[in-house]
């Protein structure tokens, strides 16, 4: 059987580089000071976030317009996403700038609703837990949430720290109401007699 080789297309470079990137976000702390002071290692935080932020929204846009969309794609995409999420949860947990708990709930959420994809795409109800308008804004929520945190510092005056917060805040709240939406959603499917789709 003849093995099928990974799409090469600039969404799949740019998921790549997304993926690449994550690392950075931890790493970057782990600079000495003497080197990297710790308001240049939130600065460089922050733009990495940032960067791989923009290529999720233009590797997404591309695929789209340029019909260059692929299985592996969507999962690494999706994958690369909650990678950086939980990534970036991490470190601001470790410098007390994220609550705990609002962490255990967005990362929860993540681990939760994948799972839960999983289980309805085997039951052949994929379409039942697509991504609503509350995931959306939950999304925006915490990618612009967590580079404020990231970067902690106040910005012409405005005190990133605060803002941060409570756009985080709310992105946990929209994180608890559309993983709630989304369980209603599977229930019929999630008991022990529904049959699995065979491939």
């Amino acid at each position: 059987m003849k093995r099928q080789r990974l799409p090469i297309n600039v969404p799949m470079i740019l998921t790549w580089a997304r993926i690449a990137l994550i690392p950075l976000i931890i790493g970057v702390f782990y600079i000495p000071d003497h080197i990297l002071s710790p308001f240049m290692q939130n600065v460089w935080a922050t733009v990495i976030f940032v960067v791989a932020a923009l290529t999720d929204a233009f590797d997404g846009f591309i695929a789209r317009r340029y019909n260059m969309e692929s299985a592996i794609g969507a999962f690494l995409d999706t994958s690369a996403d909650k990678l950086m999420v939980c990534a970036a949860l991490i470190v601001l947990l470790d410098f007390n700038r994220v609550d705990m708990l609002v962490a255990l709930i967005i990362i929860g959420r993540e681990i939760t609703v994948t799972a839960l994809r999983e289980w309805m795409a085997k039951v052949g109800a994929a379409a039942r837990v697509k991504v609503n308008w509350f995931g959306k804004i939950k999304a925006i929520a915490q990618m612009v949430a967590i580079p404020m945190l990231l970067f902690y510092e106040p910005f012409l005056g405005i005190s990133m720290y605060w803002l941060g917060t409570i756009l985080i805040y709310v992105a946990a709240f929209l994180t608890i109401y559309s993983m709630i939406v989304y369980l209603r959603a599977a229930g019929p499917y999630l008991s022990s007699d529904t049959p699995v789709k065979q491939k």
